[in-house]
């Protein structure tokens, strides 16, 4: 039987990051990565991340979320997903926090203090090459030995990189759109160098309070914001000194407030959500998956 035919499901996204949320509490069964894979395509309900709730696995949390790229694979963690189901929590229960399990650890979430925004506690960042991971040591991840295109002339190299709930790398650039991305970002994403595929980031700092990111996104592509990517660029640049640990991050869909809390190094994202339409899966999509048994 099919885990997503026929299912309901509520289409939303995160400033333009395209976001269907699908509820497996009452049926929990397993989604595999054929069916999210054609949920998303051209006759599906194209999107960049599928939030799937399934019951709580730790006392205290509210629900424990598989994360889907459109390509099929799992994420650890999406922010604008994240804020996405915590709004739609808020107005189902009138609650005003709630915490979600995801394969990146508890994501605590709330209401922010000005109307229509949420607040994503997305955890302290990782810096140590094997916790990123890379494929070899670096002693300093602040800029690894990478570069594209030719030795004495590279299009890019030196990426800052961190793990925010995925492995992220940063390049610093004067201007985010002069580059191809589509075409530079699948060749960095599959890179030896990072194990576990990685979120390719091109970042311009505007000032010490405000940086514009442009990321291709692994399993993803191009994305209007990809939340976690605005957390890795406002933590490599507050920790290569290029700017404050509180920044207004634009990206192509809009802006994110990223503060890097120095207090206990967790990195709080806050940010719109949009509501679009709710429907089901249409069971011909999944007819040649394989069945869940």
């Amino acid at each position: 039987m099919s885990a997503l035919g026929g299912h309901s499901f509520v289409k939303m996204n995160g400033l333009g990051n395209a976001i269907v949320v699908v509820d497996m509490r009452a049926r929990p069964v397993p989604v595999p990565p054929e069916e999210a894979r054609a949920a998303a395509g051209p006759r599906g309900v194209p999107y960049d991340q599928m939030m799937a709730l399934y019951p709580p696995r730790t006392p205290g949390t509210d629900a424990f979320v598989r994360v889907f790229n459109n390509d099929g694979s799992e994420s650890g963690a999406c922010g604008n997903g994240t804020r996405c189901i915590a709004a739609l929590y808020f107005e189902k229960t009138g609650m005003d926090a709630v915490t979600f399990e995801t394969a990146a650890g508890l994501l605590p979430c709330w209401k922010a203090d000005r109307a229509g925004l949420v607040t994503v506690d997305m955890g302290a960042p990782r810096f140590r090459w094997n916790e990123i991971p890379l494929a070899e040591e670096f002693q300093d991840t602040r800029a690894i030995a990478l570069q594209i295109g030719p030795i004495d002339a590279p299009i890019l190299h030196s990426p800052s990189v961190v793990n925010v709930g995925n492995p992220h790398a940063i390049f610093w650039v004067e201007d985010v759109d002069a580059y191809d991305l589509g075409r530079i970002g699948p060749m960095l994403e599959n890179h030896p160098i990072f194990p576990e595929r990685a979120n390719i980031s091109l970042v311009a700092v505007k000032s010490r309070q405000h940086l514009v990111v442009r990321t291709w996104e692994r399993g993803a592509g191009l994305t209007k914001a990809c939340g976690s990517a605005a957390c890795a660029a406002a933590v490599a640049a507050a920790r290569t000194r290029r700017a404050d640990r509180s920044v207004t991050v634009t990206l192509p869909g809009g802006d994110l407030f990223i503060e890097w809390r120095a207090a206990d190094d967790h990195v709080l994202m806050t940010g719109p959500v949009e509501f679009e339409y709710e429907g089901r899966f249409d069971p011909a999509l999944f007819q040649d998956t394989p069945a869940e048994a």
